[in-house]
């Protein structure tokens, strides 16, 4: 019988083996080796043993927590979708949904049960996309990410909801689908719309007072014009010059005011032409010489360096923002001189920079109100006001109008000794030099006779009598037609025989765009292709598209410059040229 003291493996296969084997000196120490190694790995495979059932219960309550942890945020996830204020969402790669949460029920009317697994267009019935896209070519696997926002009826009531997604793509960048979110905007969408209809409220009320206020404007400056052009008496000149200026001066707060609104709604652009520094220059000398040298001051207009004649850019702007600033300075400076300096500080790859300088010898402005006169309504302080009067818009409305083309607008003052505004802008050059320029406007003008036949279509009392006047002191042969309807009836008669119409834009029973669209459609090639001249108590930027949609050749703003009304007429009469018909 075997001893005890060998492995039970090592006695079975000593039991198969030879007895005489044991009782071999020879293999002895073989077999007793191998004992050892069995009894070894005995204790090694147990030791194992306990180590795996050790580690096995480890993992089965790691697993535990793991499955409990995640439960618990699955619940929480679940109830957070659940919860969130609006629709999530996840389709397949054609347009199936595969995830819906439960605002889906509330906002559509369908279960999620017979939603999922279908295709989104079977829920697009009372859909309507803001804009032009179209829903069915919005779910393409070749767009990225989707946005949009539509309108649904639910419950009679029209809900806005606004759209977000993004395509998923696996590994390969092949699509999988879509997942996003709908989200309920229509409060928001609400207060856009009527934030849209107080905006359309508020500038049909300043387009309305702008006319309304323009038309007895019209009036008083109309009749000091034509008093001054009369016989008068010497010391009633200072009157009537008070009373033009009046007139002016309130005229010029309304464009202030409608400028300021346009610039604040994003409604001006820049509008790049080419134009003539030269020719802008002069004009802007002779429309201010006169005016400094009633007031006793100096002006100049001086070229730091050579400048090229003509550029590309937007005069309109440069204008206003010359005239601004210098109608500033000529405002609070009783002595001295004004200049405005102009020098080419940079000029290469087709891009010439300038810089604008307007000095002035006036009161100046104090350290401490230097940093708020660009804002709006803002003067120096309360008694600049008082004293010398304006809106506090006009270096508000000039820095704005700088801002627009890449400029801004700087000042250098001291108390007492004058004030030196500066910008620099960057306009292209060009080697265009075909510009027609108008002819500088002359501060004094010889009104000869004009052989030209006018038809007037106004319905304003004061305004026709301003034109009379002023038509009749030209020799200008003329009729009148209260609104639009006599104006067709006048022209369509055979003996009529007009150069020019002059079309008041607002006349009851029929206003001038649709008078000028029935008289583009008459029959008659001459008839309907005379010039129309627009008569407008509207800011220019209102009418300007509007009347060259309605083939317009031009328009004339009220109150009547008499220079430029005489201008646009003799550039019409019989004698100076032949109309080009349009």
């Amino acid at each position: 019988m075997l001893d005890n003291k060998y492995h039970r493996l090592l006695k079975r296969q000593l039991q198969k083996a030879d007895s005489n084997l044991l009782e071999n000196p020879k293999f002895a120490d073989f077999i007793n080796a191998v004992n050892k190694a069995y009894n070894s790995f005995e204790k090694d495979y147990k030791h194992a043993e306990n180590i795996l059932e050790a580690s096995s219960k480890e993992l089965i309550t790691a697993n535990l927590k793991l499955r409990n942890e995640r439960d618990v945020s699955k619940t929480k996830l679940e109830s957070l979708i659940d919860n969130v204020g609006g629709i999530i969402f996840e389709t397949d790669a054609y347009g199936n949904f595969t995830f819906l949460n439960s605002s889906w029920v509330e906002y559509s009317g369908f279960s999620i049960e017979n939603s999922l697994g279908k295709s989104f267009k079977t829920f697009l019935n009372g859909i309507d996309i803001e804009g032009s896209q179209k829903l069915y070519e919005l779910f393409s696997n070749q767009n990225e990410s989707i946005q949009f926002i539509f309108k649904k009826e639910i419950e009679r009531k029209s809900m806005w909801f606004e759209l977000k997604c993004k395509c998923i793509k696996d590994s390969d960048g092949l699509p999988l689908g879509f997942t996003g979110i709908i989200v309920d905007i229509t409060d928001l969408k609400t207060i856009e719309i009527e934030l849209q209809k107080a905006s359309k409220a508020k500038d049909e009320f300043f387009s309305t007072m702008s006319h309304e206020i323009r038309t007895p404007l019209n009036a008083v400056t109309g009749l000091a014009d034509i008093l001054l052009m009369e016989d008068h008496l010497p010391d009633q000149v200072v009157n009537l010059k008070a009373l033009k200026y009046s007139g002016e001066h309130l005229l010029g707060l309304i464009d202030d005011l409608l400028d300021f609104d346009k610039i604040n709604s994003g409604e001006i652009l820049v509008n790049e032409k080419v134009f003539s520094l030269t020719h802008f220059l002069e004009n802007i000398k002779s429309h201010f010489v006169l005016r400094t040298q009633q007031k006793g001051i100096a002006f100049n207009i001086m070229h730091e360096n050579e400048i090229p004649c003509n550029v590309i850019g937007d005069k309109l702007k440069l204008a206003q923002v010359i005239k601004n600033l210098l109608s500033n300075a000529l405002k609070f400076t009783s002595k001295g001189s004004i200049t405005l300096k102009i020098k080419s500080i940079a000029n290469h790859n087709g891009e010439l920079k300038l810089r604008f300088k307007v000095i002035d010898t006036g009161i100046g402005i104090a350290k401490e109100s230097q940093g708020n006169i660009f804002e709006s309504f803002m003067q120096a302080n309360s008694e600049t006001s008082i004293k010398y009067g304006g809106t506090g818009l006009g270096l508000s409305i000039t820095k704005k109008l700088l801002n627009l083309q890449g400029s801004d607008l700087k000042l250098k003052s001291k108390e007492g000794k004058g004030s030196t505004f500066s910008f620099t802008i960057v306009y292209k050059t060009t080697d265009d030099n075909s510009i027609l320029e108008p002819e500088i406007t002359k501060t004094q003008i010889d009104y000869s006779p004009l052989n030209i036949n006018i038809l007037v279509a106004e319905d304003n009392k004061m305004n026709v009598l301003i034109l009379q006047r002023f038509l009749e002191k030209w020799k200008v042969n003329y009729k009148i037609a209260p609104n639009g309807k006599e104006a067709i009836k006048l022209l369509q008669q055979s003996e009529s025989d007009f150069d020019l119409i002059l079309m008041d834009l607002q006349m009851p029973e029929l206003n001038g765009y649709e008078t000028t669209k029935i008289i583009r459609n008459l029959p008659d090639h001459h008839k309907s292709n005379l010039p129309i001249i627009a008569l407008t108590a509207f800011a220019q930027t209102d009418i300007k598209a509007k009347t060259k949609l309605y083939k317009m050749n031009g328009f004339m703003s009220k109150p009547f410059n008499p220079i430029k009304l005489y201008s646009l007429l003799d550039s019409y009469s019989k004698q100076t040229c032949n109309v080009r018909v349009v």
